[in-house]
């Protein structure tokens, strides 16, 4: 199927009449839940079974992120070589194989190098998955197709952890990460259904002479820097991430201060964050539009909002202003997601959608790296509240700051008009 056919097809069928976006959407949502269903395993293997301590503990996100931040560019790269969904169809069965490896390990020392492996696999499905989208996906519906991955992303937050921890309840950990290996499997199954959908990037330029793939890296990264809406949302986004994580992975000690009886709140603000998420990109889903500057700038100021709101409040807080705090969090949140997904794609030309994703990809790697072990350590100095309220303040400042410069940074363009087709991008192979 050529690209013109599967966007006519699309066209008059709506989204949803586009087979092979329809089968990577049931694809994803296989591959997310089971996600969720391996962490919460993890979590219980290393700390329950093996006795591992919280610094122990603390190096699994380093070693998840650092895959991404070294193989970024080069999976983005790849996504714009090959053929895109037989690169997410291979990396599916690594990782299936390398879950299943995982009930193998003896200590958390085996399990270390398993999970960077199987990170370094995950690091080429979602540039490749964003490259696919943005050639199968007409220009006028990629709003609506980003939201809708939001949404299933937001949405297994809330139901995976949910169901992972009933299976884990009533089998073992083991089962659960059997669910994400067999999860994988079906996902690529699915993606094997159209795996000759798309054409071969490599084909479309067969005609002329191919650059080498340092060449297409250079040229992906000069085209990051030319495209300065583009540059500026992932630079906004770096700062804004920054601020985020040196908070984000300590909710249950702020909870542990704000409510020291009641542990199950954790999993309530979570719910609550994913429902907002949701809820955001549902309305989103009916617009053929997004201005840059409310949904980047707007949903960072809501979450900063909400972040420093949480750390203000005071002990034995009513869980209902816990629980509200976290669906403004969730909405600031699914708006800034959707926003620079669709900003992305919609201001990049089609063939270099990998590398602008996979140099995002590196990015939000590069800041996982330091900013959550900084932001434990200044928690453990200062206590959560302030530090959650300094921060929260912090990145809601950034907000503010992308809403009064939006004309420079993303330009008028981007401030009204963002329904717009650039021809080179909705042409482009």
């Amino acid at each position: 199927m050529t690209r013109r056919k599967a966007t006519r097809g699309a066209r008059a069928d709506s989204l949803w009449g586009n087979r092979v976006f329809a089968r990577m959407f049931a694809a994803y949502a296989g591959a997310a839940m089971g996600e969720w269903f391996d962490a919460i395993a993890i979590q219980v293997l290393i700390v329950y079974r093996w006795g591992a301590g919280p610094v122990t503990l603390s190096w699994i996100p380093v070693v998840m992120a650092l895959p991404g931040l070294l193989l970024g560019t080069l999976a983005g790269v790849a996504a714009d070589r090959l053929p895109r969904i037989r690169l997410m169809l291979l990396s599916d069965l690594f990782t299936a194989a390398v879950t299943v490896a995982i009930l193998a390990a003896p200590n958390v020392y085996a399990l270390i190098p398993l999970l960077t492996l199987r990170a370094g696999a995950a690091a080429f499905i979602a540039p490749a998955q964003q490259a696919v989208t943005r050639h199968i996906v007409p220009a006028d519906q990629l709003l609506r197709a980003t939201t809708l991955n939001g949404m299933l992303q937001q949405s297994a937050k809330i139901a995976g952890p949910l169901a992972g921890a009933f299976v884990l309840a009533a089998l073992s950990p083991g089962a659960c990460i059997l669910a994400h290996a067999a999860a994988r499997l079906l996902s690529a199954g699915l993606l094997w259904t159209v795996r000759s959908a798309e054409p071969d990037p490599a084909r479309n330029r067969e005609a002329e002479k191919r650059p080498s793939a340092a060449a297409e890296w250079r040229e992906g990264l000069r085209a990051v820097v030319r495209a300065k809406p583009v540059l500026h949302a992932l630079l906004f986004g770096f700062v804004g991430l920054t601020a985020i994580l040196m908070v984000d992975y300590q909710f249950a000690i702020l909870l542990r201060e704000l409510a020291p009886g009641r542990p199950s709140l954790l999993g309530w603000l979570i719910a609550a964050i994913g429902a907002g998420s949701v809820g955001i990109m549902l309305l989103l889903n009916k617009r053929k539009r997004l201005p840059y500057g409310w949904g980047l700038g707007g949903g960072y100021a809501l979450l900063g909002a909400a972040i420093a709101g949480l750390g203000m409040l005071p002990v034995g807080a009513p869980a209902a202003a816990v629980l509200a705090l976290g669906l403004l969090l969730g909405v600031g949140n699914g708006a800034c997601i959707a926003t620079k997904i669709y900003l992305l794609q919609k201001e990049m030309p089609a063939a270099l959608i990998g590398r602008v994703f996979g140099v995002d990809q590196t990015l939000t790697s590069l800041v996982m790296l330091g900013a959550p072990l900084a932001g434990g350590l200044l928690i453990d100095a200062a206590g959560a509240r302030p530090v959650f309220a300094a921060f929260g303040w912090a990145t809601a400042g950034v907000g503010v700051l992308g809403l009064l410069l939006a004309p420079v940074l993303w330009g008028r363009r981007g401030a009204g008009a963002a329904e717009e087709v650039r021809p080179e991008a909705s042409h482009s192979a």
